[in-house]
């Protein structure tokens, strides 16, 4: 006896169809990660709290203290996507760092800290990258929307040809593999992630001269969609693949900028750079880094 009519479907179809389904809900369930599961509030007391059945965390500052939190695992290489929603109003003094590390004197990083500004002023976006122990590779870019009105991702791609910086999946800034002609790349230190909020009044906001307006205080940042597709490290000599979005695949691990992303990289640096330590003539008289003149997207 036939098993469909004018109006249904096959049996086998159906099924078939509710199968497909099943399987792409359970892939975006898992598609953004806990904050219960995948990190540690670490400082802060009651600063730093998880919400929303850990879908969303805030980081507070006051002036006792601020607060942090870091990753439970370990990565070496992957991208790490985070959206962040910065602190409004007047945040003049505050910092908000976002980065991955090591630990140790001769340490792995690679650093997002957005420096807070008075009321109507842009945020600086702040990068740098260690390794080794050294760092001294900064640029700083204002950002082309308000980064306090909404949440924006910020990713961090890291195999072990580069080092992309990506805000809202536009790049703007390389750090390339230049081993070759001597400059240390960040690639045998498994790195957690860290983030904190905290008072650099001393010289976050105009080198210092731009106090913190504690009547402002509390001052809150919040995060949520973390989003981890990397080699989570295991042993002293072993990492596995892990992705908190299975619907991605492992791109990161040979990305490099193609065309267009080649024009808004030049877009971003050109418009928006306020800062380069390549091109800091007064602040290395006998000659800019190596890298400086290697390395076109730095």
């Amino acid at each position: 006896m036939s098993t469909t009519t004018s109006s249904s479907l096959p049996v086998s179809l159906l099924l078939s169809l509710l199968l497909s389904l099943f399987i792409l809900t359970s892939l975006v369930a898992v598609s953004a990660g806990n904050f219960y599961q995948d990190f540690d509030i670490t400082w802060g007391d009651n600063r730093a709290k998880i919400l929303n059945g850990g879908n969303l965390l805030t980081l507070s500052l006051d002036k006792i203290s601020g607060s942090g939190f870091q990753s439970k695992n370990e990565y070496l290489f992957g991208r790490i996507d985070m959206q962040i929603k910065l602190v409004a109003g007047n945040s003049a003094g505050t910092v908000t760092a976002y980065y991955l590390s090591s630990q140790g004197p001769t340490h792995d990083e690679i650093d997002f800290e957005f420096l807070g500004n008075v009321s109507g002023d842009p945020y600086i976006l702040h990068t740098n990258v260690f390794s080794q122990g050294k760092g001294n590779r900064e640029q700083q870019f204002y950002l082309w929307f308000d980064p306090t009105m909404a949440f924006h991702t910020y990713s961090i791609v890291w195999n072990t040809q580069r080092i992309i910086f990506l805000v809202d999946n536009i790049p703007i800034r390389v750090f390339n593999n230049l081993e070759s002609i001597g400059i240390p790349f960040p690639k045998s230190q498994p790195m957690r992630i860290y983030s904190s909020l905290w008072n650099a009044d001393d010289w976050a906001t105009r080198g210092g001269l731009v106090k913190t307006d504690w009547t402002k205080a509390p001052f809150t940042a919040s995060y949520r969609n973390f989003k981890a597709n990397a080699c989570v490290w295991t042993s002293e000599s072993s990492c596995v693949s892990l992705s908190t979005n299975s619907l991605q695949t492992s791109e990161w691990q040979n990305q490099a900028l193609n065309a267009a992303e080649r024009n808004r990289i030049r877009w971003v640096q050109q418009k928006y750079m306020v800062y380069n330590y390549c091109g800091d003539f007064k602040r290395f008289p006998q000659g800019l880094p190596a890298e400086c003149k290697r390395s076109r997207f730095l």
